[in-house]
């Protein structure tokens, strides 16, 4: 039987032999790697149960988000030096599962090696198949054949689509994809920095190149050599850039402002914008020359509205995100749903984010009904017989029906069958609600008034039941 796998990715080499002679003693089978190195090692590892980072590594926040989102649902932990009080910032704190000082005490390695999981790890492409674009909808599976149609080239990409589509997501889909993977993704929002900073921010500056430039500073060009660059919100950038940036693209060089030495850029280069740039062209604000350097493999995002059929997945996806980052987390019935599917959502998936966390905190680990959405979705109505598959629902008992049982009709009418029909014939409707209402009764009174027993012997959802409850105003 194979031994537990652990990796360790750490620059340090004192604390790397160290970790390697211990867990090695211990019946682990262990692998180190540098920070340069750690990906394509890391697809060949089988039976993998722990990644460990050493603290200290370059770039340590970037390295730790890009080992989460590969994908191995594996623990992530991060060995910090005994006694140096380092402190974790809270990006970090939110990827990895837990931190460990190095070197430890046996007893307290044991604990941690006790927690780690067994299996062997998920593949990435089993795990990242949908590119980190959560959906089924026919235009988001367009967006993904052409996400693996153009990321092994180094063509330049134009991502399009209103603010909030995912834009970003679909970037580093792209990166991870490619062959720059290993290489850094580097983002930087065009419309987020005042102009006359911008030529710095993108192509760094040499120390006294204008007040306040106290030492020299990389720029993103730099800073991405041989990964990928994203121009986030390009349509924003100012007229004067868009003339050095084509330079850039044409020519593949630029030169730190305050320099006159040429530097040359390896860069895959990735814009979005939610503008519409032909109008821009004719209004005179993009150029023209640029929107043809930068639209050579265009990706337009369908709107929230347009693949309204994947909301169910993007709330199971976002409600395991923020459970996973320990923010808490909700579930929906399916009548919140069905108002939650006819609302616009101008924000899309970016409100629906920020409208779901909204809830977490709320009404945290709660279950959210149409009595629980803002106002806005209640004047919509939940169509008849309204049932989604995939969504995340609640099945055990809440605090309210577990303290609190359902209060009982004390009526002890029973409606009768009929076994034939009146001759002045019956609102069969009618009928059947009365038999349904008598039969939720008799099932709540022997189950003592706890809905989750009575929906058990009923043979229907917890959630059904209680949407019946309400409808014939039984609670």
């Amino acid at each position: 039987m194979a031994l537990p796998g652990l990796l360790l990715i750490d620059n340090n080499v004192s604390r790397t032999q160290q970790f390697k002679s211990i867990l090695t003693f211990m019946e682990y089978h262990v692998s180190t790697t540098r920070t340069d190195d750690y990906i394509s090692l890391l697809n060949k590892l089988d039976n993998l149960c722990a990644i460990f980072i050493g603290s200290g590594c370059d770039k340590q926040a970037t390295l730790i988000k890009t080992v989460v989102e590969l994908g191995f649902e594996v623990p992530v932990i991060l060995l910090v030096d005994k006694g140096i009080g380092f402190q974790v910032p809270t990006a970090i704190q939110k990827m990895i599962t837990q931190t460990q000082e190095w070197p430890t005490l046996y007893p307290e390695l044991n604990e941690v090696l006790k927690t780690l999981p067994t299996s062997k790890k998920i593949p990435v492409k089993a795990k990242k198949g949908h590119k980190g674009l959560a959906g089924s909808s026919k235009c988001i599976e367009q967006v993904r054949v052409l996400i693996d149609q153009v990321a092994g080239s180094n063509a330049t990409v134009l991502v399009l689509g209103q603010s909030g589509t995912g834009k970003e997501v679909v970037a580093q889909a792209l990166h991870r994809a490619s062959d720059r993977k290993n290489k850094p993704f580097v983002p930087v929002n065009c419309g987020a920095i005042p102009g006359e900073l911008l030529e710095s921010e993108l192509f760094g500056h040499e120390k006294g190149a204008f007040t306040g430039a106290l030492s020299a500073r990389q720029g993103r060009f730099e800073m991405a050599e041989g990964g990928t660059l994203f121009l986030d919100e390009i349509g924003d950038m100012p007229m004067p850039m868009q003339v050095k940036l084509l330079r850039v693209l044409q020519e593949r060089t630029f030169e730190r402002v305050g320099s006159n030495k040429t530097i040359a850029c390896d860069v895959r280069i990735i814009a979005a914008t939610h503008r519409n740039l032909e109008n821009e062209i004719t209004e005179k604000r993009f150029r023209e020359d640029l929107f043809y350097r930068l639209n050579v493999f265009p990706i337009e995002l369908p709107s929230l509205t347009q693949r309204i059929e994947d909301l169910p997945l993007l709330i199971n996806d976002l409600v395991a995100r923020m459970e996973k980052a320990k923010r808490g987390g909700v579930k929906f019935t399916h009548s919140a749903l069905s108002l939650m599917m006819q609302h616009p959502w101008p924000g899309n998936v970016r409100e629906l984010s920020n409208f779901i966390e909204r809830l977490t905190i709320t009404k945290p680990n709660g279950l959210i009904d149409v009595i629980d959405l803002p106002e806005k979705f209640q004047q919509y109505e939940v169509p008849e017989g309204f049932v989604v598959d995939n969504l995340i629902e609640e099945e055990s008992v809440d605090l309210e029906t577990a303290e609190e049982p359902v209060q009982q009709n004390t009526s002890e009418d029973i409606v009768p069958v009929v076994s034939h029909l009146p001759e002045q014939g019956m609102d069969l409707k009618e009928y059947l609600s009365d038999m349904e209402v008598n039969l939720i009764q008799q099932a709540l009174s022997e189950c003592n008034g706890v809905v989750a027993h009575a929906a058990k012997l009923l043979n229907m959802r917890r959630t059904t039941l209680v949407e019946k409850l309400r409808k014939y105003e039984l609670s």
